[in-house]
């Protein structure tokens, strides 16, 4: 969506905006400028006009961006398998902001996806100190909350970390393409840092893949962006974990990703002007890529590669390394393949790989080059090779990710302060007075309001609206988006419609629970643990 598109809505804080986002997942992360996700750290930007029936938190913004979503879209289109997966930290009560992953899981399985929904209680007991007992109670209330709203139980799967032999026995398995230097990377882990803590990420790994353990498939996982470092981090130990990495090659030599758009600019140039027998030699590419007159040519070639590829910008030096190798190749003739190196395969399965490739094939000590494969379809007789041989053959995981939720009372939403969300546990008359009491985006008198109109994007009132109160009605949050903006909506009545719409809201879903709770008993999941541990005090948590 466009910056200026009236239904999105900004989620914005209190912070301060700064140079640089710190993604904390145990923090308190507060997020001013969402663009700054995409530069700092390659998210995308989402667009909802690419999904058949976008839900509504994608139509409206909440949504915001994505890794990799495309491959997920691709497969609902084609009615072929993926999955959705997401997890919550039984740290308190359910509140709003976590609805919003409930339903981005719910409409997932409505897309024919499988879905799991995971209790991540390892996480909650190490990283939060919360006692066995506490998070037993807690554990039910988030999974009543998410049965009421219409996960599917019998088509999709529910389950604790901590129960979960072959999660765990992943776990174990990621965990030999780990090292601790990552962790103080990415997590900022130190000395201080407990092993039980270090082991629940890599859990969190595990829950990641888990759903294609069976089989290899497109994976989403809905979460806030705070939780990026995990989806980063598992999209790393995927492709760690393969026994191939197919590649695009055009010579014996190895050359890397910033190298590689200049050799095939230069191919494609000399391809062009060649004669259907005349063979196109490494020497040859490097005196095309060393003629000053092709210098700008080839540099805005690779430019317009990387951006395809999302890599970095090639610069000069890539194209002159590139040169260095070309020239030491000398008269090897240059033609594009694809290549399969070696990552974790067993003599086997590399033998397989072999035998399996068609056509004219060159094997070396650590890859085989293919002349007749496409990329995808190389792809594709590798992850197969691998399956046939005890691999695991997993896609790097995709990702969504929605806007922070701002607080009633202004800055962050958190389960630790009462005032500033409503839980779906709240009575609701609670609920009704929580949102009379809200701040809001309105001007200082009525007056005003009128003269000026009011500032939806700094509501935390329209964004009840947006993210929850609207539901799929987008006329109705644009109703109120345009009153408001345009001076027609004060903030008095505005908020009694709205803490109206909470009330029925929370009425409706608490009857639901009551009925989901009939469902919980014939659940395969433990809420009773029988388990020894510390407590400690509840840590505020990021929505």
């Amino acid at each position: 969506m466009t910056e200026d598109t009236p239904l999105t809505t900004d989620g914005g804080t209190d912070a301060e905006p700064s140079t640089d986002v710190a993604l904390d997942p145990w923090g308190s992360s507060t997020i001013s400028d969402y663009r700054k996700l995409f530069e700092q750290f390659g998210i995308e930007e989402f667009d909802e006009s690419e999904v058949p029936t976008p839900h509504y938190l994608m139509r409206r913004g909440v949504i915001f961006g994505h890794r990799e979503y495309g491959r997920v879209v691709e497969a609902m289109v084609n009615d072929d398998p993926f999955a959705a997966l997401s997890g919550f930290m039984p740290t308190g009560d359910p509140h709003i902001g976590h609805k919003l992953v409930f339903d981005e899981l719910i409409w997932h399985q409505e897309q024919g996806g499988d879905t799991y929904g995971l209790i991540a209680d390892l996480e909650a007991h190490s990283a939060r100190g919360m006692s066995w007992d506490e998070i037993d109670k807690h554990a039910r209330d988030y999974i009543l909350s998410l049965l009421a709203l219409g996960f599917d139980a019998e088509n999709g799967e529910l389950y604790r970390q901590s129960d979960n032999r072959v999660l765990q026995d992943l776990a174990f398995e990621l965990g030999s393409k780990t090292n601790f230097s990552e962790f103080e990377a990415i997590y900022g882990f130190g000395g201080e840092t407990n092993v039980s803590h270090m082991q629940s990420v890599v859990t969190q790994m595990a829950d990641i893949l888990y759903p294609q353990l069976e089989q290899p498939k497109p994976t989403v996982i809905p979460v806030g962006p705070d939780q990026d470092p995990h989806v980063r981090f598992s999209r790393d130990v995927a492709t760690r974990m393969r026994f191939f990495k197919v590649t695009e090659a055009f010579a014996s030599f190895a050359a890397d990703a910033e190298e590689l758009p200049f050799i095939r600019a230069a191919y494609s140039a000399l391809a062009e002007a060649a004669d259907d027998d005349e063979q196109i030699r490494c020497e040859d590419a490097a005196e095309w890529l060393t003629a000053e007159e092709n210098v700008d040519t080839a540099t805005a070639a690779a430019e317009s590669a990387a951006d395809i590829v999302d890599a970095a910008a090639p610069d000069d030096a890539a194209r002159k390394s590139a040169v260095g190798k070309l020239r030491a190749a000398g008269k090897e003739p240059l033609r594009p393949r694809v290549r399969f190196l070696d990552r974790n395969a067993s003599e086997a399965a590399f033998d397989a790989l072999v035998q399996a490739i068609p056509g004219e094939k060159r094997r070396y000590e650590e890859h085989i080059d293919s002349f007749e494969l496409s990329a995808a379809a190389a792809e594709d007789l590798a992850r197969e090779v691998e399956l046939d041989h005890d691999g695991y053959g997993f896609y790097q995981p995709s990702s969504i990710y929605h806007r922070f939720m701002t607080g009633l009372t202004g800055g962050k939403m958190s389960s630790s302060v009462p005032a500033s969300h409503i839980s779906l546990l709240d009575d609701p008359e609670d609920g009704y007075d929580k949102v009379k009491s809200a701040a809001t985006g309105g001007r200082a008198t009525a007056e005003k309001q009128r003269e000026l109109g009011g500032k939806p994007d700094e509501c935390p009132v329209y964004e009840l609206y947006a993210y929850l109160l609207a539901q799929d009605d987008d006329a109705f949050a644009t109703e109120v988006y345009e009153e408001c903006a345009g001076g027609e909506r004060l903030c008095g009545g505005c908020k009694e419609q709205a803490a109206e719409l909470m009330r029925a809201f929370l009425e409706d879903h608490q009857e639901k629970r009551e009925e989901a709770a009939e469902l919980l008993e014939d659940l395969d999941i433990d809420l009773d643990t029988d388990r020894r541990g510390l407590g400690g005090e509840e840590d505020e948590d990021a929505v």
